[in-house]
């Protein structure tokens, strides 16, 4: 779940969720309410932060580890998330979900659920679902297939009993939910070139969770549900894009000013210059292969076993991450790397175990540019804003800290927002590769359209606000669901 602090990261999300009938693809703005250039938050805030999303991340694989051994101290105030609203059965009902890419299952809390909070201190409504008062609601029974493709990824359960389609969810930071499957309709408004579709809506398979355990009951950061994000066949991704009502694509571009924002599209954004990589193939997250690190052009000396893949080693790409992680031995060469080419220049200070440099002049002048190096030769540059964090000054100078840790003990790559921000990410679920490129987020996109077999057409999107007017939403492709962020923590 993506959180954030308020230095840089909580970009809320207005996401317009979005699909469209035959294939076209949908696109989210995306709102900041923390802004970036905030240095409130100490790192170890943001470190124990990511630990807790870490942990729920492990969490959801076959491996079932539950935490990393990440120490620092914990704001569950100064935290941003993703949700959407979605609208659910018949007549259809909003429910505000939270966007997550490290899961895979849409869940929203059901009538008489044991721990569901009944307020928000998101000031957001709370609602919940109730089979029997949805004309369009069935409930999911074992012999379904949906069902038995998702008892194959451990995202659902059944009972000889009752045969009916379950799961229990449990996180990283020990919260918990379970509940029961519902077959019942998504709500969504499609806008296609030229003209306005009006309301679509298609069958999806979610959970109405019966039972909340843990921060989940805990009313000042509640939202009604989760909306996972991942690649298996439970997800909204894959059940639209099997109906064919979305592309099994999606990608996103975050700005890193202060103001913040971006977009979200579920499609392909297209731009010259993206470079692609592979995902791993069978991983529970998205995970691609890093090969090597350079800084200033220089190919670091690190053991190429530091970067092999597994269930719990590699390199996961993960939105919901606010910082960057490296295994123990890329870390050090990577610290004694900078230290090394900016030694001359400024005064390094250790600040509660971060690597920190007081500095008189501009980072741009100092740091050198890095690069993560990674299968099929696509490498992801790294200027010193996508590697360092301000912090409060100290005297007359700035203080700039390292924003990539380490995860002790564990071979494990995570790339959060700060990597991430002021550049296209594509999502090809099809393809089964990521690809990216820098670019201005506060600029308008251009999204790959399939208008009929064996042609595409290129259509331009961008960020859709309250002020657009007719003919400016006329030239968006998307199905639209209002996505806010906010600053409060949900789980992770």
């Amino acid at each position: 779940m993506a959180a954030v602090f308020r230095a840089w990261v909580v970009i809320t999300v207005v996401i317009t969720e979005a699909a469209v009938v035959g294939g076209f693809p949908a696109t989210f703005k995306l709102e900041r309410s923390i802004p970036l250039a905030s240095h409130e938050l100490e790192l170890s805030e943001l470190v124990e932060r990511d630990r807790l999303r870490h942990g729920r991340l492990l969490e959801s694989s076959s491996v079932g580890v539950v935490g990393f051994p990440v120490s620092g101290t914990y704001d569950p105030f100064i935290v941003g998330l993703y949700y959407t609203k979605l609208q659910l059965g018949s007549p259809p009902r909003e429910f505000n979900v939270q966007i997550d890419t490290g899961s895979d299952v849409l869940w929203v809390g059901c009538n008489s659920c044991n721990g569901c909070p009944k307020s928000s201190g998101l000031k957001i409504p709370l609602n919940f679902f109730d089979p029997g008062s949805s004309s369009t609601a069935s409930l999911v029974s074992c012999s379904d297939q949906r069902c038995s493709s998702g008892i194959q990824v451990s995202d659902s359960t059944c009972s000889g009993s009752s045969n009916q389609c379950s799961y229990t969810f449990q996180y990283g930071d020990g919260s918990g939910t379970s509940g029961y499957y519902v077959s019942d309709l998504l709500h969504f408004n499609t806008i296609l070139p030229g003209h306005t579709t009006g309301n679509a809506t298609a069958s999806i398979m979610f959970g109405c969770s019966m039972l909340h355990t843990g921060k989940l009951t805990d009313s000042h950061r509640a939202v009604d549900g989760i909306f996972g994000f991942g690649q298996q066949s439970l997800s909204v991704i894959s059940q639209l894009s099997s109906q064919r009502v979305t592309p099994r694509t999606f990608s996103h571009c975050l700005k890193g000013n202060d103001d913040g924002g971006g977009i979200l599209v579920l499609g392909e954004i297209v731009e010259p210059d993206m470079v692609y990589t592979p995902l791993v193939p069978s991983m529970p997250h998205y995970n691609i292969d890093l090969r090597s690190i350079s800084v200033g052009g220089q190919v670091l000396s690190i053991d190429t076993s530091v970067f092999s893949t597994s269930i719990n080693h590699g390199a996961i790409i993960d939105s919901g991450t606010t910082l960057s992680y490296l295994a123990d031995e890329a870390y050090n060469a990577f610290i004694d790397a900078i230290n090394n080419a900016v030694s001359e220049h400024v005064h390094p200070v250790l600040s509660h175990g971060n690597q920190c440099y007081l500095i008189t002049d501009s980072i741009d002048h100092i740091f050198p540019e890095a690069s993560l190096n990674f299968a099929g030769g696509a490498a992801l540059i790294l200027h010193p804003e996508d590697y360092l964090i301000q912090q409060n000054p100290i005297g007359g100078s700035a203080v700039w800290c390292i924003g990539f840790k380490t995860i002790e003990g564990q071979k494990l790559t995570i790339l959060g927002d700060l990597v991430m921000k002021d550049k296209i990410f594509v999502y090809d679920l099809e393809k089964q590769q990521i690809g990216w490129v820098n670019y201005d987020c506060s600029s308008s996109v251009n999204v790959s359209v399939n208008t009929e077999p064996g042609k595409t057409k290129f259509v331009n999107a961008r960020p859709i606000n309250n002020s657009s007017s007719p003919d400016e939403l006329q030239t968006t492709v998307a199905l639209l669901l209002n996505m806010f962020m906010l600053a409060g923590l949900l789980l992770l």
